[in-house]
């Protein structure tokens, strides 16, 4: 059981939209500052401390770049939003983060893991490369969000809260057709029951028989039934993330793929990656990969086996190879 002055950081990170992925992520990095400052109440330290913190983390957790920039958010959600509290210049520079190229697999690569995979893992796969979803974003797809007439798919409270909407492979229609028909068929066995599948609670209070309701089916709902994160009603929600990093993984060594890295998000990689290379605009991909700065999708840019704008080696032009 949280202390209520961390329940009541919750109540606010609640009230202002954040996300749960977010208000946990806070929340923890609140409490280790707290323990950090000797459990003495936050608002009773302030730059100083903070600036300490933040240096611990670099200097003796030696934490990566990023971990660095969500406890500083942390923090300073905890005391510009919460106390109204400018922290003011903590003179502390965050360190420079390094650039690193994205794994991206090759076309035949893909079709060796897909070839080890089937039935709803290999579509959830086939997604996530065909459209270049985030895996959360494919595993939060509802009934609705699928247009098989357009070929489109619609993603809701993407990364940085944005809706966007993306393409949607041909040869994945009929997949989606069984796939929505099994969705629906689960959502009515629990509808049977008293139950349905977990809704935003706004959503849930304003529409109380929305869970009946075909269109809000998961696609990929979990195997069993589980209590709502913020109000504890008893629904069924998506399938797990840790799920498909397992059955991956298994794809991954029977395909022989053994010299890659390979993670869900490879497959995001990979799709802007083989549209660069098939000569779709960057802007496009920017696009259909949510990204808010091109800038960001330039970088698979630097991984293409002919680089951007049909660039090659100089040695290719002498014949000699």
């Amino acid at each position: 059981m949280a202390s209520p002055f961390l329940e009541s950081l919750r109540a606010d990170m609640r009230l202002r939209g954040y996300s749960l992925k977010t208000e946990k992520s806070y929340l923890e990095w609140i409490k280790q500052y707290i323990y950090f400052i000797g459990k003495r109440h936050p608002s009773e330290a302030g730059p100083v401390e903070v600036k300490a913190f933040l240096t611990h983390l670099a200097v003796n957790r030696n934490v990566a770049i990023n971990t660095q920039k969500v406890a500083l958010n942390a923090v300073v959600f905890l005391y510009h939003k919460f106390f109204n509290r400018e922290l003011g210049d903590l003179g502390f520079k965050l360190a420079t983060k390094q650039r690193h190229l994205p794994c991206v697999l090759s076309v035949r690569e893909v079709g060796l893991i897909l070839a080890q995979l089937s039935g709803r893992n290999r579509l959830i796969i086939e997604l996530l490369y065909g459209s270049g979803l985030r895996v959360n974003e494919c595993l939060r797809l509802r009934v609705q969000d699928v247009d098989l007439d357009r070929l489109c798919l619609t993603i809701h409270d993407g990364k940085g809260r944005k809706d966007r909407q993306t393409l949607l492979a041909v040869g994945l229609k009929v997949s989606l057709k069984e796939r929505i028909e099994v969705a629906i068929k689960q959502q009515t066995a629990d509808n049977q029951q008293g139950v349905g599948c977990s809704l935003p609670t706004a959503l849930a209070r304003k529409y109380p028989s929305a869970f009946r309701l075909p269109a809000w089916a998961f696609l990929f709902p979990s195997s069993g039934l589980s209590a709502h994160p913020y109000d504890g009603t008893l629904c069924r929600h998506h399938l797990h993330d840790s799920v498909v990093r397992r059955f991956l993984a298994v794809a991954v060594r029977e395909a022989g793929v053994r010299n890659k890295k390979i993670g869900t998000h490879t497959f995001r990689h990979s799709f802007a990656t083989h549209l660069l290379a098939t000569g779709t605009d960057i802007r496009t991909v920017q696009e259909l990969l949510g990204h808010n700065d091109v800038s960001t999708t330039q970088i698979y840019t630097h991984v293409l086996g002919t680089h951007y704008a049909g660039t090659s080696s100089p040695l290719d032009r002498l014949g000699l190879l």
